[in-house]
């Protein structure tokens, strides 16, 4: 097999971008969607429900995978949070100050409330993706003495979020594992004291993929969790607004990078078969008497996930309607079948 070049494998790279900022906007545009239609206190049992099974799931496996697993807690939880959101370029901060204390620090612009969204996030949907993660890595390490102290929040108008992993010295009650002091402030960052990944085994390509599974993974998580905590109805029509405002904002950004510009059918149908091989999944394009036929075989997206519901489809049904009118006015789209799905476009 041929090795694909310098210029085609950068080429791949800016694709995986691609599909990593729509991802990443699906994601920030579920949450409001949520704030705006469901209200605060939904919208932050929705982030909590989020944050807690991403932890549950990624937390103790990332440390094996980033050779974390040997540190202190404190140290471990800090470096863990530094290393797996930098892999998703996420501008983080790291600050050791003992084995029992370790800090970290998200710098604004925060990446999870992009632009102009970071107005639309209360401090309870934030402080929930606190409750969510970093007061459980004591919990999932074995070690409940493991807490975490919050000292600003961005979305308070704050400059960043930030605060300190501390070992007690005995054991904390949920309501004391995470914790908040304002009055406090982190010290400064020195990136020659940070962590870094091991670069024979975090080459070029590997973190590449990562950038764009990252984002890929908020909402894998996001689309069933929507669906448990608000139901199949509620939630379909949640997940079907949210991909169609954000497919409509973001074709224009999206589609240069995978070598399209706004037009009609005959256009559409190429570049959703882009953008479904750049997700690394199979799609065949056939022309029929309506317009188009777009088989796509997989939807890895979901893959494994055991408590997928249908209605989280309802998701990728309106990205793709939105796609489809920030392409052109007047394309029609429709999806019959799962695996595989049919896209008609015409």
């Amino acid at each position: 097999m041929t090795q694909p070049t310098q210029t085609e494998r950068e080429a791949q790279w800016r694709r995986w971008r691609a599909v990593a900022d729509l991802y990443h906007a699906v994601f920030t545009g579920l949450i409001l969607t949520v704030v705006t239609r469901r209200g605060q206190a939904d919208a932050a049992e929705f982030v909590f429900r989020v944050f807690r099974r991403q932890q549950q799931e990624r937390f103790l496996a990332g440390l094996d995978k980033l050779g974390l697993a040997h540190l202190p807690p404190a140290v471990a939880a800090a470096q863990y949070h530094y290393l797996s959101n930098w892999i998703g370029g996420v501008h983080v901060e790291y600050m050791y100050e003992s084995d029992r204390k370790a800090w970290i620090r998200y710098p604004p612009p925060r990446w999870i409330w992009r632009g102009t969204a970071i107005c639309g996030i209360p401090g309870e949907v934030s402080r929930a993706m606190l409750r969510g993660w970093h007061g459980n890595n004591g919990v999932a390490l074995g070690d409940t003495r493991l807490g975490f102290v919050c000292t600003k929040q961005s979305v308070d108008g704050q400059d960043g979020l930030e605060g300190y992993y501390h070992l007690a010295d005995a054991p904390l009650e949920i309501d004391q594992r995470v914790t908040f002091a304002r009055h406090l402030e982190a010290p400064l960052f020195d990136p020659a004291g940070a962590p870094a990944l091991p670069l024979e085994s975090w080459p070029k390509q590997r973190l590449e993929k990562a950038y764009r599974n990252y984002a890929m993974e908020y909402v894998r998580t996001a689309a069933p969790v929507l669906v448990q905590v608000f139901g199949p109805e509620d939630a379909g029509s949640l997940l079907h607004l949210t991909g169609k405002l954000i497919g409509m904002q973001y074709f224009e950004e999206i589609a240069p990078t995978l070598g399209f510009a706004r037009g009609d059918a005959r256009v559409f149908a190429p570049f959703l078969q882009a953008l479904v091989q750049a997700q690394d999944d199979e799609a065949t394009l056939q022309a029929s008497g309506h317009g188009f036929d777009l088989t796509q075989a997989t939807w890895k997206l979901m893959d494994g996930v055991s408590d997928a519901h249908p209605a989280c489809a309802r998701l990728l049904d309106g990205l793709v309607e939105g796609l489809a009118a920030g392409c052109g006015r007047g394309i029609g789209i429709a999806r019959t079948g799962m695996m595989p799905m049919l896209w008609r476009v015409g």
